[in-house]
């Protein structure tokens, strides 16, 4: 029997995650988080095979939680499950430790195959991920000014292309103003750019939003 975790901060969708999890006869929902925090004081406390995680959530960014998991179970097998495209946060989750990637949009046999793939001791990659992830091998320098981004960077970034203000992001990272302005100006520094309208064309033209 597969014991799943599910970590994610909308109700509705742990819900239906669960029926879908239910009703297939070789797994159980074994526990369910509403953040990082809950997810991994969930994962040491219960017996779980799998981690089915948002990387959206209050608190921990899941990019950061996918690190926490790797780190104290090098086993356990994370499965990403985000609303955000592939090209976005793909290869950023793949590199932090996580078995596979799939977006919301998928159909529930596609979520049912990818448990039972990374449980298996696979990764679990569409072909655009596999794609995305050969280009960069091929540019292992990371010649693209986002890749030079820390993981954090690299969601400051996102939230200043969207509009927010530095009130607006702090209280949706859970940081102060202050720091968020330091990621703010370290963001400018790595790409070679000055103001926010740069970074906001830039996460644009590339589909990074």
């Amino acid at each position: 029997m597969i014991r799943v975790l599910i970590a994610d901060d909308h109700a509705v969708v742990r819900r239906g995650l669960a029926q879908i999890i239910n009703d297939e006869s070789d797994m159980v929902l074994a526990a369910e988080a509403s953040d990082a925090a809950e997810a991994e004081r969930l994962a040491a406390s219960e017996e779980i095979d799998v981690a089915v995680i948002d990387i959206t959530m209050p608190g921990t960014s899941g990019v950061e939680l996918i690190k926490e998991l790797r780190g104290r179970w090098s086993t356990l097998p994370v499965l990403v499950l985000s609303i955000h495209p592939e090209e976005q946060y793909a290869v950023r989750c793949l590199r932090a430790g996580a078995s596979g990637y799939l977006t919301k949009d998928a159909a529930p046999d596609k979520l049912v195959e990818a448990i039972r793939t990374v449980t298996g001791g696979h990764k679990f990659i569409t072909p655009g991920v596999a794609e995305r992830l050969a280009r960069v091998v091929e540019s292992a320098a990371g010649d693209e000014p986002h890749q030079r981004l820390s993981d954090r960077e690299f969601e400051v970034a996102r939230l200043i292309a969207s509009g927010m203000s530095g009130r607006e992001m702090a209280e949706t990272l859970n940081l102060s103003v202050k720091t968020v302005s330091t990621y703010r100006s370290r963001i400018l520094e790595k790409m070679g750019m000055h103001t926010n309208t740069e970074i906001t064309r830039y996460m644009i033209e590339r589909d990074l939003l």
